[in-house]
């Protein structure tokens, strides 16, 4: 896309100098116009040459027509330019719209991340309080355990000695 605006620029700045290359011919026309009409009031004042008249008179007429095919070149070249002007403005918008857009998208995409994060840090602290209650409760189920299987074993001593002795009785 920036190679596409770097030829559009250099395109413009071509146009730019033509532009100016025909102004100069068109100024220097002019002056060449001025020095005709001068040359050929003198000649008209003097009447040496009619001829010579009529020949400056066609060549003030050939230049007028160059000057007025030149001003018309000129007048299309400007449009022409305008154009180009124009699309690489609507380009850079464009350009600069899309800039716009991804920022946006980007930072959106940062704060839904750090929602994530903060997300999952809290779930890591409810994770290590879950795994805090379940080993101390495992810890109490294993005391229950050991304490039961105690109880189990008196139980048996209690019930085997109540048996010797009603053997004995």
């Amino acid at each position: 896309m920036e190679a596409g605006f770097s030829e559009m620029r250099n395109e413009l700045q071509s146009r730019d100098a033509l532009w100016r290359r025909i102004q100069l011919e068109c100024q220097q026309l002019h002056t060449e116009l001025l020095k005709i009409r001068e040359y050929k009031d003198m000649q008209e004042i003097q009447m040496k040459n009619q001829s010579s008249c009529v020949q400056l008179t066609e060549q003030l007429e050939n230049k007028s027509t160059e000057l007025l095919l030149l001003a018309q070149s000129q007048e299309c070249q400007r449009e022409e330019l305008n154009k180009i002007r124009n699309h690489l403005y609507r380009e850079e918008q464009s350009h600069c719209s899309e800039q716009e857009r991804m920022k946006t998208e980007i930072s959106d995409l940062t704060e839904e991340l750090h929602q994530k994060e903060i997300t999952i840090a809290t779930i890591m602290e409810k994770v290590s309080l879950l795994e805090k209650q379940l080993k101390m409760e495992l810890e109490m189920k294993d005391k229950l355990l050991a304490k039961q299987q105690l109880l189990d074993f008196q139980y048996k001593v209690i019930k085997s000695a109540n048996a010797h002795l009603r053997e004995v009785v």
